[in-house]
């Protein structure tokens, strides 16, 4: 499953591309996921727990950046988990591309290749889509807090922190049923008003 998400940050490029090559301060802005141990300096062990509606998959692995390339700020991350109860796992690659914008900002796209297996799969195409934007959505939130708020580095942080909560898989899980349902709805009452 291939995702694409674009946003834009006021804050420069090099501040952006140090966040974002920066795995523990990454992980400290996505709801669930943490990291555990660094193997090298390219090479990290984390977990992350999703949670929809009454399911919960909990996975633990490795996420390594295959490529890093400050002149053209392009990074490729490949991540590698498995669920903790042996239900499944989930392969991730990702490319973030950043791009300066005029004020000092900064453009951000990134491309995610997702597979993922078990439980969370049996839910649909649909409800993960879903899922991954609300997290998304969340991330990007806290990242914008950490590098657009004045102040100390470490109130920043620690501000960011408290703000960055669990996902509340209910609500979102209720949310992504929603929007699944409304698209079918939508795609039936189209193919109806069609065939009239």
């Amino acid at each position: 499953m291939q995702i694409e998400q674009r946003f834009a940050l006021n804050a420069p490029p090099d501040r952006v591309w140090a966040f974002l090559t920066d795995p523990v301060q990454v992980a400290a802005c996505l709801p669930g996921a943490a990291i555990t141990s660094r193997i090298d300096d390219r090479t990290y062990e984390g977990t992350i727990t999703v949670k929809v509606g009454p399911v919960t998959a909990a996975y633990k692995g490795k996420v390594r950046f295959e490529r890093l390339d400050p002149q053209r700020l392009e990074a490729e991350m490949v991540g590698q988990g498995q669920d903790v109860k042996g239900k499944g796992g989930a392969e991730m690659r990702m490319i973030s591309r950043l791009f300066p914008r005029e004020g000092g900002g900064t453009k951000v796209v990134v491309n995610s290749d997702v597979n993922i297996s078990g439980i969370l799969a049996q839910m649909g195409r649909g409800i993960i889509e879903s899922v991954s934007t609300q997290m998304f959505q969340q991330f990007t939130a806290a990242m914008r807090q950490k590098l657009e708020t004045s102040g100390s580095d470490q109130e920043v942080v620690q501000s960011a922190q408290s703000e960055v909560k669990p996902l509340d898989g209910l609500s979102v899980g209720a949310k992504a049923v929603g929007q699944t349902v409304g698209r079918a709805v939508r795609r039936l009452l189209g193919r109806d008003h069609d065939d009239r």
